[in-house]
C-alpha cells in the first residue's frame, strides 16, 4: 500500500510539474526580439554577403528572415524563400529514404550493403561480406574521404562514380574509425533508386517535397539557376574580400549533397523530425528509424569539453552529427559546398529546430548564428561567438597584410624539364579517381579538371603547377597554395605516370600514362595484316572483328590498342607496343618496342 502510495504521490507531482511548465512555457518568438542587429553585425564581421534563418517550435515556424543580399552586386537582398545549396545537409534526407524502406519491409539496415547493390564492389572480400548499410550511413567503413575523385574528375553517371570504390584502399579496420565519405551516401541513394524502380531525385521529390509543401526546393542546381530568388555563390579571396564563384554541380554526387533549399521549406523538414516524423499529422519519417537516426552510432570525437564545460561529445546518428550544446541535445549537420555552407539542426528535448543558410564558401556565420539564437532561445548567459571569429578573422588577416613577402623554400630554382614538353602530353588514370588528358598547344601544357580548363606551369625539374587559364603567369601564391603535379619516368626515359597529392596526404596518388585508343575502319587497319619475319620467326597480324592481332609463336595471342600515327599498344601488356612503316599504303615492316629494346620485322 505504501508503495502504491508513493506511486501515486510521484505521478501527481509529475502532473503538477507538467501543468507548472506549461504554464510557464517560454515565448520564444518574444526571446528572439531585436534579435537582428545582432545577427546584421555577423554579416560584416565575418564578410558574408547573405543568409536565411528559420527557427521551428514544434510544428510551427515562430521566425523566418534574409539577412544581406544574394546578389550582392545588384543589391538583391536575402529573403525567407531564397534558394541556397544545403551541401550535405542532404544527407539526412537520403538515410531518411531507407528508413521509410525499412519501415515497409523492403531492407534492414543491418542487410549487408552488396546485397542491395551488386554493382557496389569494394576492395577486400571482408568488406564486401561485411560492410552493411547502418555502416555507410554512419561513416565507419573504414574508408577514408577520397573527395577528390567525385570533386576533380566529376560526372553525372553513378555506374561510373559507384565503380570506382573497389579500387578505394581502405586505412584502418572496419568499424574501428568514423571517417567521412561522401561515396557511402551516393551508394544509400542508388540502393533507392533499385528498389524503388525511381531514382533519387524522384525518392527526395515525392517522398519529401512535395509532402512537406517543400515548393521552393530542387535537386538540380541548373534549375536554382533560373529561380528568381536564387542566391549567387561566393567566398572569400585572399585579399579578405567577397567574390563570387561559380556554380558547382554535384548531380552525380546527389545523394550526398545536391539539394538546394530555402530557409522555410528546410523549418517544415526539422518540423517534421522534431513531431516524432509528422507532418501536418501524416507520418513522412518512421518513428522508430528517426529516434535511431538521432541517437548514437559512432563517436566522432572524445567527449571532454574543451574551451566551454556545457558543450560536450561529439557523435554521430544516421545522417546527423550530436552533441550537446549546454545542457541541450542537438541534432544538427552543415553542409559545404562552392560557394554555400548550410547548418540544419534541432534540439528534439526542446521541440526547438534551426536552419541557417548562406552564400559563403566553408563558413562559420551558419554556426555562429545558431549558437546566438540559441543562446536567445534558452535564455543562456551568451557567449560572444561572434566576437571571437571576428577576432581570429582579424587576427589573421593582420598577420598576412604584416608578414614579409613568402619565400617558395620547397622550389629549386633554375632547373628545366628532361623532357621536351610534348612528350609530357597523354591520357592519365587511377581507377580509384578517373582520367584526365594533358594536351599540348603550341607552347603551352593544357588539361580539363574539376570542371576548369587549367595551364601546367613548369615548377622545378618534371614537376608542373595547375594554373587557372585566367590566374597570370606573375600572380602571387602563397607557399602552400601550389597544386602540384609529378611526371615520373621509367628506366628507359619514357613519362610513364604523374603522382599528386590528393586524399591521402602521406602518399601520393598515382595516375598511370593511359593509351588514347583511336578508332580505325577495317581498310585502314588491313594494310597492317600480314606475316613478318623476325630472325627467322613468322610474326602474324591479323584481324578479329575490327581488332588488329598481334601472334607470336609460342605466345598467346594478343590485342593491341590503335593510338594513332601506325603504333598500336598491347592491351595486355604495359610497356610493349608495335609500330608500322608503311609505304605506298601498306605495311612494309613492324617494329616491336618493349623494355628491353626495339625490334623491327619485315613483312615477308
Amino acid at each position: 500500500m505504501k508503495q502504491i502510495l508513493t506511486l501515486l504521490l510521484a505521478t501527481s507531482c509529475t502532473f503538477a510539474a507538467s501543468s507548472q511548465t506549461k504554464e510557464k512555457k517560454p515565448d520564444y518568438a518574444k526571446r528572439l526580439s531585436g534579435i537582428e542587429k545582432e545577427l546584421e553585425k555577423v554579416l560584416a564581421d565575418q564578410k558574408v554577403a547573405g543568409y536565411s534563418v528559420a527557427v521551428v517550435y514544434k510544428d510551427k515556424i515562430i521566425y523566418s528572415k534574409g539577412f544581406g543580399y544574394r546578389d550582392l552586386e545588384n543589391k538583391k537582398p536575402v529573403t525567407p524563400n531564397t534558394l541556397f545549396a544545403i551541401g550535405s545537409s542532404t544527407k539526412a534526407f537520403t538515410a531518411a529514404i531507407l528508413g521509410q524502406l525499412q519501415n515497409d519491409g523492403k531492407l534492414k539496415l543491418d542487410d549487408l550493403a552488396t546485397t542491395h547493390l551488386p554493382k557496389l564492389t569494394f576492395k577486400y572480400d571482408y568488406m564486401n561480406t561485411g560492410i552493411t548499410i547502418r555502416d555507410m550511413m554512419c561513416h565507419r567503413t573504414g574508408l577514408s574521404r577520397f573527395d577528390y575523385s567525385w570533386y576533380l574528375f566529376n560526372t553525372p553517371n553513378r555506374d561510373s562514380l559507384i565503380q570506382r570504390v573497389k579500387h578505394m584502399e581502405p586505412n584502418v579496420k572496419l568499424r574501428e574509425k568514423w571517417q567521412y565519405n561522401n561515396f557511402m551516401f551516393l551508394a544509400q541513394g542508388m540502393i533507392a533508386e533499385k528498389i524503388t524502380e525511381k531514382s533519387w531525385e524522384e525518392n527526395i521529390r515525392e517522398r519529401f517535397f512535395v509532402p512537406l509543401k517543400m515548393t521552393h526546393s530542387n535537386t538540380d542546381i541548373f534549375v536554382t539557376q533560373k529561380d528568381a530568388d536564387a542566391s549567387l555563390p561566393y567566398t572569400v579571396d585572399e585579399k579578405f574580400q567577397i567574390k563570387k564563384i561559380p556554380y558547382y554541380n554535384i548531380n552525380g554526387m546527389g545523394p550526398a549533397g545536391s539539394i538546394n533549399s530555402c530557409a522555410n521549406d528546410m523549418g517544415n523538414w526539422v518540423s517534421t523530425w522534431i513531431m516524432g516524423g509528422k507532418f501536418n499529422g501524416a507520418e513522412i519519417i518512421p518513428g522508430s528509424f528517426l529516434r535511431e537516426a538521432s541517437s548514437s552510432q559512432m563517436v566522432v570525437s572524445g567527449g571532454q569539453p574543451g574551451k566551454y564545460s556545457d558543450i560536450q561529445f561529439g557523435n554521430y546518428g544516421l545522417g546527423w552529427f550530436l552533441k550537446s550544446y549546454r545542457g541541450h541535445y542537438l541534432v544538427e549537420h552543415g553542409g559545404n559546398i562552392d560557394g554555400f555552407s548550410a547548418s540544419v539542426g534541432f534540439y528534439p528535448s526542446d521541440s526547438i529546430g534551426i536552419v541557417v543558410l548562406t552564400n559563403q564558401n566553408g563558413s562559420s556565420a551558419t554556426g555562429t548564428v545558431r549558437n546566438i539564437i540559441s543562446d536567445k532561445l534558452f535564455a543562456l548567459e551568451p557567449i560572444a561567438w561572434n566576437a571571437d571569429i571576428k577576432k581570429a578573422l582579424d587576427e589573421e588577416q593582420k598577420k598576412a597584410k604584416d608578414a614579409p613577402k613568402s619565400v617558395d623554400t620547397l622550389q629549386v630554382k633554375n632547373t628545366h624539364p628532361s623532357h621536351p614538353l610534348a612528350d609530357y602530353a597523354g591520357l592519365y588514370g587511377n581507377p580509384a579517381f578517373s582520367e584526365f588528358q594533358i594536351t599540348l598547344k603550341n607552347d603551352t601544357l593544357f588539361t580539363f579538371i574539376a570542371g576548369e580548363k587549367n595551364w601546367l606551369k613548369h615548377y622545378h625539374y618534371d614537376v608542373f603547377e595547375f594554373m587557372s587559364v585566367d590566374t597570370k603567369d606573375n600572380a602571387e601564391e602563397s607557399d602552400d597554395s601550389h597544386f602540384l603535379i609529378n611526371f615520373r619516368t621509367a628506366n628507359d626515359g619514357k613519362i610513364t605516370s604523374v603522382s599528386m597529392d590528393l586524399d591521402e596526404p602521406e602518399k601520393s596518388t598515382i595516375f598511370e600514362r593511359q593509351s588514347i585508343k583511336v578508332n580505325l575502319s577495317d581498310d585502314v587497319l588491313s594494310k597492317y595484316v600480314g606475316e613478318y619475319d623476325l630472325e627467322g620467326q613468322t610474326i602474324k597480324i591479323y584481324l578479329k572483328g575490327t581488332t588488329l592481332m598481334l601472334l607470336v609463336p609460342g605466345q598467346p595471342d594478343y590485342e593491341t590498342v590503335s593510338v594513332g600515327n601506325d603504333t598500336f599498344d598491347l592491351a595486355v601488356a604495359k610497356g610493349y607496343s608495335v609500330k608500322f612503316t608503311v609505304e605506298d599504303g601498306k605495311s612494309k615492316a613492324v617494329t616491336f618496342i618493349q623494355p628491353n629494346g626495339n625490334f623491327t620485322a619485315k613483312r615477308k
